[in-house]
């Protein structure tokens, strides 16, 4: 179970990034796109909590949640959706794997940590990645566009990354609540931001969600990528360690690379793909002592001679 979730949570992460273009490039309002599925999933999913008692309203009520919130879904998602009515979904898809190095840098210049040299040889190597993977836009017409959303996705990677590593601490107080329960608040949070940002900014008109790609999109992003995507990431932390759960940004940004090719006839050139290898390989240096231990943590059970229960 923990292999197959781990497949279906790698494959679901790399297609959502294709579900958001689809809506965008339909004429749906991103502000509102992002809205609706965010806080549609995070009041079902909270209701459902709350019908297994694993939940309480006074979570609504809690300060953490709010700014978890801000960062994590209004903050990502807000650029991420704006950014892609410009950047293909591979590339946005391969542009939001850089938050491992936001947190780094983070780290570095805001919390005054000193990072190892290896993670910042990674780091400095996925910058590299970043470099290459927008190049190829510069000769493009709109070219402007694809580089302002490329900047915005990489925004969001920073609200990603503050959120992640607030929430880190802010979860001390939350020992004994489900990390579904602590999502679907957070989510329900930031999907009312994007709603309230959407109403200053976007003409809300019902005919946006008419057309077929625009609902699909819709539905798919609020079942599929929040509601089973996430559940199904948070019982794999449950089950194994966030380190092994965390491991599918190496695998989806190649997936949504390959889909927006094959499906949706988005253009690749070499140097996209020797920019995605860069930038994944930055990821995994700046990782690479979390995934020693994680490594290290697996051959130590391996070791373990396994116990025979008979029936």
């Amino acid at each position: 179970m923990v292999i197959l979730n781990y497949l279906l949570v790698c494959f679901i992460f790399g297609t959502t990034f294709l579900a958001v273009k689809i809506g965008v490039d339909a004429s749906a309002p991103p502000f509102l796109s992002a809205g609706l599925r965010f806080f549609i999933a995070g009041v079902i999913l909270l209701g459902w909590m709350l019908l297994r008692k694993k939940a309480n309203l006074s979570l609504l009520l809690r300060k953490e949640l709010m700014i978890t919130g801000f960062c994590l879904t209004f903050g990502t998602f807000s650029t991420l959706y704006w950014g892609e009515q410009f950047v293909a979904s591979g590339n946005a898809a391969v542009l939001s794997a850089t938050g491992p190095m936001m947190i780094l840098l983070i780290q570095l210049f805001v919390m005054r940590q000193k990072p190892s040299a290896r993670s910042l040889i990674g780091c400095v190597i996925g910058l590299l990645g970043v470099v290459l993977l927008i190049l190829p836009s510069l000769t493009m017409a709109w070219s402007v566009w694809i580089l302002l959303g490329s900047i915005a996705i990489i925004i969001g990677e920073l609200f990603y990354s503050s959120g992640a590593l607030y929430s880190k601490k802010a979860n001390k107080y939350f020992r004994d609540v489900s990390p579904i329960t602590l999502n679907a608040v957070q989510m329900t949070y930031g999907g009312l931001m994007l709603l309230i940002l959407s109403a200053c900014t976007e003409s809300w008109n019902i005919h946006s969600f008419q057309s077929a790609g625009a609902i699909s999109s819709l539905l798919y992003l609020i079942v599929v990528g929040s509601m089973i995507g996430h559940s199904l990431f948070y019982w794999l932390v449950s089950r194994t360690t966030p380190v092994f759960a965390s491991t599918w940004l190496y695998i989806s940004p190649m997936i949504a690379l390959a889909i927006g090719v094959l499906f949706y006839d988005e253009k690749i050139t070499w140097l996209t793909i020797i920019g995605a290898i860069t930038i994944i390989a930055g990821t995994i240096l700046v990782n690479w002592g979390d995934l020693k231990l994680l490594l290290s943590a697996k051959k130590r059970a391996e070791t373990i001679e396994p116990v025979s229960y008979s029936t």
